[in-house]
């Protein structure tokens, strides 16, 4: 489940911290949770689906360790992006 480039796009202009930004963690982690919301929407249609299911849990293993290191390294940051994404935590 690729996202469309310019709703890619759209993302990083919404989370990116400076103009040149596309690798930040707050851009890396909206960029997982819109896939994993678009992939939580596949399984509800296709529940066998185990192959992509083994790549959704790798994403938010991905997601969950960059929230971490943002966590750690600054507080505030964290947690604006946790209430802009709707997370729990």
């Amino acid at each position: 489940m690729a996202l469309i480039k310019a709703h890619k796009k759209e993302v990083i202009q919404t989370y990116k911290t400076h103009e040149k930004d596309s690798g930040s963690p707050e851009v890396q982690v909206a960029l997982l949770t819109t896939r994993i919301n678009s992939l939580t929407e596949h399984f509800k249609k296709h529940v066998k689906d185990l192959s992509s299911r083994h790549g959704l849990l790798s994403m938010v293993n991905k997601r969950r360790r960059l929230l971490d290191y943002l966590k750690n390294v600054d507080y505030d940051r964290y947690k604006t992006l946790i209430d802009k994404l709707k997370l729990r935590k």
